[in-house]
């Protein structure tokens, strides 16, 4: 880490030593004395009426402490608020129970709770539960789930129609009836299983002689969680303590308020002991959130020319059975009004069904939309290309948005992009991954039998939550700002507070080098605090790709106000105008007389000291500032995906050959970091486009509720990946950066998808749905062979 400029640095990780040498410090890993454990007892049926609960048997195996239903916890708990409430769009919230009390309408529904002195008896008792249910037919697929006559979930939502959200940008009749070229295809977008490394855990504890609790939880965002907690429960919110220390993994299905987090709170209470429940891997796959699950229909119309003149989607989109936390905004707010992605589009029209079905709940996972919206972009660009003979990059260089045209109003809605040269970045993509030469490679392995395809992907995605005006316009329970205390102590160490909440994302690391390159100090002397909510300011958390942007922005606004300040306490020690210092890694010296000089460390002492040499009249003593940072706008991060795989005709299976990302999120503070995030984002939109999808019967019964039957790719299927980047920085952002955590996730599936469909093209094959298994991308083979 010896390095002269730490924003922009190669720095390792700070939190890597104490995670990678088992000092993290995790939810299922605490233990208090006295502690009880909680089990919860799920349906096995996707749609049930309660009749009644028997827990008879539960309540005298040894160590059972209580066992409590649905109805027992009604007085104690409140519903799950859904906070993202989009208007205009007759949203109907679900009544959504901590435990089910009339009904169960997913696999994996807690209709009981199960209190004992070990997590095992817990275990135990739970199996000697027993229900009598009246089955109701169940329904799984969100297109039949809104047709009249479906089973109804609830019967103030008619035909199961949570929500009908519309958006229209330019003139699409006129759009259309220009056009020389219409494509259409239905698409799907599988459903996935987040499957966080660490599953979700809750412990609460309960001090009754000052009457407050303290929640220890996997959280993304643990002031979210004390408020939502505290309208569920009850517990004031200056009563409740939320600490979420480290996170192993949350991919966005962390973000959400779920059940068990405010049961454990509820038996603390009761019992006045701590209370402890660990999520099992089967729990996890049954009952956290899921993502994606879209059913689109999208036309496009275009000139022969390959110009795309304008867009139509209609998304059915599976709710599952309740609607979660930010559930109604996922498939609405951020994927609508990116369907035009980096291209100019003139016209664009959205319409997203919201269905409920008997499924566990969908809401945000890694992308949260974007990838969906890129998804469709991505494929009908290949489309047309297809439609009209001309090579997909040719398609795609027509179309982009051009750089003196920023800031861009889009389609459907008129976001406003705020800085953009995708051209720059598809060009550098399309070289590292020698574009033309597999062109030519691909000919030659065509008269061989080889089945070689390139697929490109170019997206833009909107990150950086907020700004709170727009959020709040848009539904979204509160705004989406961020807050920072930078404390420079008496020594000149430096603490950080953050409303931010990393957990893998590597802030712990760049949040340091920004500090640590404002005021000149060295990176080891920067601590940064986040995830208790009694030591933090309130803050947002972390999901959306918008820590950096905008809990970092925070951060550097209040190292800027730590300076200012420092600069008057140094001008008074040195007996000059503020104006004839200059600051420069970590000092500030006299213009005129460089020797003269006090570094910020003096300066810190002085603040404390508060003598009269080392204060002016009137400047309070200490030296920290606290920023509350609203952004004026979203950030908007870019970039082109390439990738090259081969197609075994014998047997569908793929093969990667190169992957190359050019990815352009502004100004880099870690790029070592950048690169990681990239990896993974990567490594999961691969997941999607070939190996995952939670899979339901047409009963409701979950058949991927195990990793034996949930293909999470491994570093064996992750391909080498060939990383570069532009630079266009934010112009609004305090450090001109955008965000780069979902990049990856968002550009990676269309890429791949488009380079096996390009492998069949001359096939004829025109479309394969997710994930291109080999056995579906072999009966794409033989289907096109035969006829």
């Amino acid at each position: 880490m010896a390095v002269t400029k730490l924003f922009g640095a190669r720095v390792k990780r700070k939190e890597d030593p104490r995670l990678i040498t088992g000092k993290g410090r995790y939810t299922a890993n605490l233990n208090f004395p006295g502690t009880l454990y909680v089990h919860f007892v799920r349906s096995r049926v996707a749609h049930a009426r309660i009749r009644s609960v028997d827990v008879s048997r539960a309540l005298k195996v040894d160590g059972v402490v209580a066992v409590l239903t649905g109805e027992d916890l009604m007085d104690g708990l409140g519903m799950i608020p859904t906070a993202w409430q989009i208007p205009g769009s007759d949203l109907r919230t679900t009544p959504y129970r901590p435990v089910a009390v009339d009904k169960v309408r997913y696999v994996g529904d807690p209709y009981a709770v199960v209190v004992a002195r070990s997590p095992y008896a817990a275990a135990d008792a739970a199996e000697l539960v027993r229900a009598d249910l009246e089955p109701l037919p169940a329904v799984v697929d969100p297109e039949k789930a809104v047709q009249p006559g479906a089973p109804q979930l609830y019967d103030e939502v008619p035909n199961n129609t949570a929500f009908v959200w519309r958006a229209s940008g330019g003139d699409v009749d006129e759009a259309f009836a220009r056009a020389e070229v219409v494509v259409k295809q239905r698409m799907v977008n599988t459903r996935l299983q987040p499957t966080a490394m660490e599953t979700r855990a809750a412990v609460a504890t309960y001090d009754r002689f000052s009457d407050r609790f303290t929640l220890y939880v996997t959280s993304q965002n643990p002031h979210v969680h004390r408020l939502l907690l505290s309208l569920i429960t009850g517990i004031p919110e200056h009563k409740l303590r939320v600490i979420s220390a480290d996170v192993g993994g949350g991919f966005g299905s962390k973000i959400h308020v779920y059940g068990p987090e405010a049961v454990v709170l509820h038996l603390a209470r009761k019992f006045e002991v701590p209370i402890k429940w660990v999520e099992t891997r089967e729990e996890n796959f049954l009952s956290t959130i899921h993502g994606r699950d879209h059913v689109q229909y999208v036309e496009a119309a275009a000139l022969r020319s390959g110009k795309v003149l304008g867009l139509k989607v209609r998304s059915y989109a599976n709710m599952g059975a309740y609607l979660s936390t930010a559930a109604p905004g996922i498939p609405t707010i951020l994927f609508g009004p990116m369907l035009s992605g980096p291209y100019e589009i003139g016209a664009v029209s959205v319409e997203v069904i919201g269905a409920l079905t008997n499924t566990a709940p969908v809401d945000a996972y890694r992308g949260a939309g974007r990838p969906e919206a890129t998804y469709v972009l991505e494929r009908v660009m290949d489309l047309v290309a297809r439609e009209i003979g001309k090579d997909p990059a040719d398609v795609r260089a027509l179309n982009f948005v051009p750089k003196e045209k920023f800031p861009y109003q889009a389609k459907p809605i008129g976001i406003t992009y705020d800085s953009g040269d995708y051209i720059t970045a598809f060009r550098k993509a399309l070289e590292l991954a020698e574009y033309r030469k597999w062109r030519e490679e691909q000919e030659k392995a065509r008269r061989k039998g080889r089945l070689i395809g390139i697929g490109i992907s170019s997206y833009v995605e909107i990150c950086g939550m907020g700004p709170s005006a727009a959020v709040r316009a848009t539904g979204f329970g509160l705004g989406l700002w961020d807050s920072a205390v930078v404390r420079v102590h008496p020594s000149g160490k430096v603490t950080v507070y953050t409303g931010g909440h990393p957990h893998g994302q590597g802030e712990e690391t760049t949040f340091a080098q920004i500090v640590a390159d404002k005021l000149g100090v060295p990176i080891e002397d920067v601590e940064v605090v986040h995830g208790d909510t009694d030591a933090i300011p309130f803050g947002m958390g972390t999901y959306g790709s918008r820590t950096t942007p905008v809990a970092g922005g925070a951060i550097a606004l209040a190292c800027n106000r730590v300076l200012e300040k420092a600069r008057k306490i140094a001008a008074h020690m040195l007996e000059v105008r503020e104006e004839d210092l200059v600051f420069e890694r970590g000092r500030f010296y006299v213009r005129e007389a460089p020797e003269k000089q006090k570094t910020i460390q003096e300066v810190a002492y002085a603040a404390y000291g508060a003598g009269a040499n080392e204060l002016p009249p009137g400047l309070e003593p200490g030296l920290e500032a606290t920023v509350f940072y609203d952004p004026p706008n979203f950030t908007f991060p870019f970039g082109t995906h390439v990738a090259v795989v081969e197609v075994d005709p014998e047997t569908g299976a793929v093969k990667v050959l190169r992957y190359v990302a050019v990815d352009d999120c502004g100004n880099q503070i870690n790029p070592m970091i950048v690169e990681g995030q990239i990896h993974g984002g990567i490594a999961q939109g691969l997941a999607q486009a070939l190996y995952e999808w939670a899979v339901y019967d047409e009963n409701g019964n979950l058949l991927t509720s195990t990793l034996n039957d949930y293909l999470v790719p491994t570093a064996c299927e992750v391909p080498d990946i060939v990383t570069d980047h532009t630079v266009t920085p934010s112009p609004h952002n305090p450090l001109g950066v955008k965000g780069i955590g979902e990049a990856g996730t968002i550009a990676a599936t269309p890429a791949l998808v488009n380079a096996v469909l390009d492998a069949l093209s001359h096939l004829g094959v025109k479309h394969i749905d997710m994930p291109l298994w080999p056995e579906r991308v072999l009966r794409a083979i033989k289907g096109a062979k035969s006829g």
